[in-house]
């Protein structure tokens, strides 16, 4: 399967730049990273479902995202704060996951219009160290956050 959503990471730098074209409207694509409800769609995945615990779309405001099984059990959690919050244009916040051993990272995620049809999204995340870049890099990251956006597309596209 063609990987779409494309990573550059810089050898030597703390940061790394995901980037992904989506077939759908920017205020949609928008939509799909501020509505629980579709945050909860393309973020649930094969280790179970998501579930948005706070999303409080403005500056100063909380997020947390839980992913639970089958049974109930939480089994990963992430959350933070948003720090910039600019409707179609842009989010920036802290993302931290709850019981792993990586520390709190910065978020700039840009939302760009191409045409009335299609959008592109850019994300930069900044990481304490390139050694914490790195070691998330050796883990199923590119693959988890393609097969994300993956369903994002999928499931977005049918609210046009």
């Amino acid at each position: 399967m063609e990987k779409k959503t494309k990573i550059e990471a810089e050898e030597g730098k703390q940061e790394l730049f995901i980037t992904r074209e989506f077939y759908l409207p920017v205020e949609l694509l928008f939509k799909a990273h501020t509505e629980p409800e579709i945050i909860e769609q393309w973020m649930s995945h094969q280790l179970g479902d998501s579930k948005v615990v706070k999303q409080e779309n403005r500056k100063y405001g909380a997020w947390q995202l839980e992913t639970i099984d089958a049974k109930g059990n939480k089994i990963f959690g992430s959350g933070g704060v948003i720090l910039e919050f600019e409707p179609v244009k842009k989010i920036t916040r802290t993302f931290e996951m709850e019981n792993a051993p990586f520390p709190v990272q910065l978020e700039f995620m840009e939302f760009e219009k191409l045409t009335d049809d299609t959008s592109k999204l850019t994300m930069q995340m900044i990481f304490k160290s390139v050694a914490v870049r790195d070691q998330l890099l050796k883990m199923p990251f590119s693959q988890g956050i393609n097969l994300a956006h993956n369903r994002l597309q999928e499931i977005v596209s049918k609210l046009k």
